[in-house]
């Protein structure tokens, strides 16, 4: 299995291909959808893509973390991070494709 990244360029060729607008218009437009979702997380909001899955912001407290090499303790700030919970839809897809490729 080849392991591919799918990039803002492939996203906006997909839709130049799958819905007809011309390759700027296309651009145009994932770049705006991004926009839209990174506005909302920015402001705390969570986003629900239904089908796809729901992206949400959670905070995360100051901790105590240890450097490997030389087992210093050093803190964790407090931080918001962005965490994907997929929806059952994509779940059910992609264990169907593993399982109907005999993975």
């Amino acid at each position: 299995m080849t392991k591919k990244t799918v990039t803002r360029a492939d996203l906006a060729e997909s839709v130049h291909q799958d819905v007809g607008l011309s390759r700027t218009e296309s651009a145009e437009l994932v770049d705006r959808s991004l926009a839209i979702l990174s506005d909302a997380l920015v402001k705390g909001e969570n986003v629900k893509l239904s089908s796809f899955g729901s992206f949400l912001v959670r905070s995360k407290n100051q901790r105590i973390g240890r450097n490997p090499k030389t087992g210093e303790e050093v803190p964790i700030l407090p931080r918001k991070v962005v965490v994907f919970k997929p929806s059952n839809v994509l779940k059910d897809k992609i264990n169907y494709t593993m399982t109907s490729a005999g993975k």
